[in-house]
């Protein structure tokens, strides 16, 4: 049935949840940062997360992902010379798709963070300082654990949605499991049959992923509840 593509389209799928999994990984980093930058007290700075947050969700990401790619190739090309680098640099697609969607939802996570934070009573920290724990050690152990607790829903609902952008990836050359897929329904003149078994594995990985950040957020939650009645 799938005339010898099956192989070929697995390939993907694997390539997709690296870059899908990598990219996450850089959108919480920036995301804390970000949410670190709007909570700061520092002017500056707060506007600067602000303008990141508010550009980047603003724009869709086909047109960010174009962008960013083929505009920061050229600026690479540009920069280049003036190091004594001659030779046209062309950057590696896996490696520009997880730093981009890494930058886009990095956004987004920015706000899922900055909310929970802000969520958190501000007494709970006081207390801690007040105890002779250090900011550090509060922040980690106190404030921390809650935060994940409060942003797990806003995580689940990027997460699913990064996976789905990462589709978007192909448009600049990674060969993932779009890419794939497509190559494969033209070369059989059967397009439907690969587009159909590409959206049956990302449904199998939402699906999958959609079991584990719940098992996540029951954990964070154990004794919450009991708490709260």
């Amino acid at each position: 049935m799938l005339q010898g593509y099956g192989s070929t389209i697995l390939d993907g799928a694997w390539l997709t949840v690296q870059l899908a999994l990598l990219s996450m990984a850089v959108a919480v980093a920036l995301g804390l940062l970000g949410a670190a930058f709007r909570l700061s007290p520092v002017k500056w700075l707060a506007l600067l997360g602000e303008t990141y947050a508010t550009v980047i969700r603003g724009i869709p990401e086909l047109v960010l992902i174009l962008l960013i790619f083929f505009g920061g190739q050229d600026l690479v090309n540009r920069i280049a010379p003036l190091l004594g680098h001659e030779d046209y640099i062309d950057i590696n697609p896996f490696v520009a798709g997880v730093g981009t969607l890494g930058f886009i939802y990095g956004a987004y996570l920015s706000e899922t963070f900055r909310g929970a934070f802000m969520a958190i009573p501000k007494g709970q920290g006081e207390a801690g300082l007040a105890y002779g724990m250090s900011p550090v050690r509060v922040f980690l152990r106190i404030l921390v654990p809650q935060m994940i607790r409060l942003a797990i829903p806003g995580i689940t609902n990027n997460w699913l949605v990064l996976v789905k952008a990462t589709a978007l990836i192909s448009l600049v050359g990674l060969q993932d499991m779009m890419a794939r897929a497509k190559s494969a329904g033209d070369a059989t003149r059967e397009p439907f049959t690969y587009i159909l078994l590409a959206a049956a594995v990302y449904l199998a990985i939402t699906s999958v992923s959609l079991l584990v950040l719940r098992y996540l957020e029951r954990r964070y939650s154990v004794g919450v509840k009991a708490a709260e009645l």
